[in-house]
């Protein structure tokens, strides 16, 4: 297992460390869930000991109130990380990460080459222009519809957390009901849908690299607006680099430079670098390769 791979273990373990709660099948009463983490996880999660920002910004939002502390922090971990966080501090991304390396076998057997490989085609630019649509997700089930309810109803509910969020029915949703007899009768046809939803996204997981994250997920649109200026993760020394290109053709995501909005910041185009002029680097300085 490589280092970054343990990184978003170690994280996916401290943001779920109450783990009595996968036991009772009740959701955690951390006092951590004052605060956030910065990935997504969440906040329903048996075992989760803070809350997700994505569910804080719609409840915020689905109350009427401006989420001011919300705000500040993913201003904070935009500014300070990026989509740094996608490519380290992201359970839900790690998930996807190992549903494709065991998708991989399956694809050499079906002799299928991925479509995101194929840089400069049809297909990868579709696939390119696909991305905007988690702004899309960002702008009207995160914000919008919460936004409209509560002013039109006086109460409203996280849309996209209680409706859409793969991460949620995989993290909470189903151990909740499998472990909690009471849940599981109540369960009702929202839940089979989300299951469903949830099934959709691992079996395109195992074809295509991420694809919550690439194309739907709205935490990694608001973090792709700091890739630019964030002030730890990947970056390109532009007097070493004679543009080959071959950091972009060797990225499993839809990148077409070193952290545009669709950079996870991820590293894994450091060593294919035939020059070294791609590193990690903290406020200015470079890191050590991880």
């Amino acid at each position: 297992m490589d280092k970054r791979k343990i990184v978003q273990l170690i994280s996916a373990i401290v943001y779920n460390a109450d783990f009595r709660g996968f036991f009772k099948g009740t959701v955690s009463k951390s006092y951590g869930k004052n605060v956030c983490v910065p990935g997504l996880n969440c906040y329903s999660c048996p075992g989760a000991v803070s809350s997700c920002p994505l569910g804080a910004l719609q409840n915020y939002i689905s109350s009427g109130k401006f989420p001011f502390f919300v705000t500040g922090f993913l201003l904070l971990a935009g500014v300070l990380l990026g989509r740094t966080v996608c490519g380290f501090l992201c359970p839900f991304g790690l998930v996807q990460e190992l549903l494709e390396k065991c998708g991989c076998g399956l694809k050499r057997l079906l002799k299928i080459q991925p479509y995101d490989k194929k840089k400069g085609t049809v297909l990868s630019e579709i696939s390119r222009k696909a991305t905007l649509f988690k702004y899309t997700v960002l702008l009207v089930p995160v914000t919008i519809l919460p936004l409209f309810l509560f002013y039109k109803n006086g109460y409203s509910l996280p849309f996209f957390c209680a409706w859409l969020c793969p991460a949620g029915t995989l993290e909470a949703g189903i151990p909740l009901v499998l472990a909690n007899e009471a849940i599981r009768e109540s369960v009702t046809a929202v839940f089979t849908c989300k299951v469903l939803l949830l099934t959709g996204f691992v079996v395109w997981a195992f074809f295509v690299y991420r694809p919550f994250c690439r194309y739907v997920c709205p935490l990694g649109a608001v973090y792709s607006f700091f890739n630019k200026i964030a002030l730890a993760g990947v970056t390109v020394d532009g007097k070493k680099c004679i543009d080959c290109g071959k950091c972009t053709a060797f990225c499993k995501m839809d990148v077409r430079a070193v952290n545009d909005r669709e950079c996870i910041r991820c590293g894994d185009c450091i060593p294919v670098c035939p020059v070294g002029a791609i590193s990690f680097a903290a406020f200015g300085k470079e890191m050590k390769k991880l």
